[in-house]
């Protein structure tokens, strides 16, 4: 048996260390800061991809894979670019025995590689638009790490687009924003605030970035997916330009947007708790298991009625995704200790079957979420786990959701912030004068950044009338979304 989840209450960031560990989603590696996800926690990637991979290719892009190995001159002809990432940039100086004569970065991110194959393959409008997407590992030289939310080596999808004009490359970063928003709130069950960055927290190389936030159990904030209009910047670094119609000239107009296993760990720390993990359904590697409770003279009867309660299950099932159901037929543990264990590596759903059941012709069906036990008629079993299952992917949302709400303040006052960040945590909307002195000064101070400027209907920052949180300038004031953040 697993030993002892350490209570959120008491050590959040421990908490979340044993779970990771004990429901066998990841290990640490020997490389330091690198992780090994076991079989269950990248069966939850694969789970991701497959949803994702259908959204990314509905919007008009296609899949490809570029090389890990980039030339090191490549990144440095876009200069924000090349200074936003070379501290966290690994070179390989050798190979074959011999010192190369150019470095090679491994990949901390492809925009320089990508858009060396978009100058030989773009050039007319008829070339455009062009939409790539790549699902791969990257290399970030992370000074402190932990599994899943920031690791040397990770995993994630990249695409990368090319426009004729600003207005459509903005109008792509925008929907693919919209496709990470959905996602998110819909298979994550993991409500998200959209939004632009600030200047000095965009991409290195960007135009604009924008992104989702979602907010964690312990009130602080996590970056869960961000989309950057690139403007031309690129495009000049590497000549990449378009004839149009009249057989004029133009740089083309650039995107670029991306998720990473970082979603997982978003997940652990949304849904779970001390009993372990919490998994919405849609994206669980295993939703349900029947356990017989097992006790040798009777144990054949038992196998028999769980392995027709499996088959009621999946003929009543008509979900959008597979149903996973499992029987679990050892009889060398006790039916508690299983108990445990399938509360520990999030099975969606338990069906307890003994004899006693059996002579009144239910079962006992417990939702790893609630934790409640509910019996239920054998014949009305398949029925109820269909029901049971959409309710938890949307009652997982709404508790969420509403728990977040109770963690959104409305602040003015640079005092009361400062006293509520620290004794409450969560997200803290307040005016910002758009000024970086005002944003790094309350950064030094509390270690809050500005997660976003959240979109009005418009899909633009919204105006703030009030004065600015720091400086009491009200003279071009916007609201902005203050919080400590992973």
């Amino acid at each position: 048996m697993a030993q002892k989840i350490t209570p959120r209450n008491e050590d959040f960031s421990q908490w979340y260390q044993d779970l990771v560990l004990q429901a066998r989603l990841a290990d640490y590696s020997p490389v330091k800061g690198c992780m090994v996800i076991r079989p269950q926690g990248y069966g939850i990637w694969e789970q991701i991809q497959k949803d994702l991979d259908r959204r990314i290719k509905q919007a008009g892009a296609q899949n490809a894979y570029f090389p890990l190995l980039i030339p090191e001159s490549f990144l440095k002809k876009e200069a924000e670019h090349v200074e936003g990432f070379a501290p966290e940039c690994a070179m390989v100086t050798h190979a074959g025995g011999k010192e190369l004569e150019e470095k090679l970065v491994i990949r901390p991110t492809s925009e320089t590689i990508i858009n060396s194959m978009f100058s030989k393959w773009i050039q007319s409008y008829r070339d455009l638009p062009m939409r790539v997407n790549q699902w791969a590992n990257v290399v970030r030289w992370e000074m402190r790490t932990r599994l899943f939310l920031r690791t040397t080596e990770f995993l994630w999808q990249e695409g990368h687009t090319c426009h004729a004009t600003s207005q459509q490359a903005e109008e792509e970063a925008k929907k693919m924003l919209e496709v990470y928003r959905v996602f998110a709130e819909e298979v994550l069950a993991m409500p998200v605030i959209v939004g632009q960055k600030t200047e000095s927290e965009k991409f290195a190389g960007a135009s604009k970035t924008y992104c989702v936030e979602a907010m964690m159990q312990d009130g602080k904030a996590l970056q869960a997916g961000t989309s950057h209009d690139l403007g031309t910047h690129f495009a000049k670094a590497f000549d990449i330009k378009y004839l149009d119609r009249e057989g004029k000239t133009h740089w083309v107009h650039q995107t670029s947007w991306g998720v990473s296993t970082r979603l997982i760990g978003g997940l652990i720390m949304t849904h779970s708790d001390d009993r372990g993990l919490v998994l919405p359904p849609y994206l669980a590697g295993r939703h349900v298991v029947i356990v017989p409770i097992l006790q040798g003279s009777n144990d054949g009867e038992l196998l028999i009625q769980a392995e027709k309660l499996q088959e009621d299950i999946l003929r009543c099932w008509k979900g959008s995704y597979e149903l996973k159901v499992h029987i679990d037929r050892d009889s060398s543990k006790q039916a508690g200790w299983k108990f445990h264990e399938y509360e520990l590596l999030g099975v969606c759903l338990r069906i307890e079957l003994g004899m006693r059941d059996l002579k009144q012709s239910q079962a006992v069906l417990v939702r790893r979420d609630e934790g409640v036990k509910h019996c239920v008629a054998l014949e009305r079993v398949g029925s109820e786990v269909a029901m049971r299952l959409g309710t938890m992917q949307r009652d997982l949302f709404e508790k969420v959701r509403l728990w977040r709400q109770e963690r959104m303040h409305e602040v003015e006052d640079y005092g009361d912030f400062k006293t509520k960040l620290e004794k409450v945590g969560g997200f803290f909307i307040a005016p910002w004068c758009q000024k970086s002195s005002c944003e790094a000064c309350v950064k030094e101070e509390t270690k809050a950044t500005i997660r976003c400027l959240p979109w009005g209907e418009d899909l633009q920052p919204q105006r703030d009338q009030r004065a600015c949180l720091f400086c009491r300038d009200a003279s071009s004031s916007v609201r902005a979304i203050f919080a400590k953040n992973y």
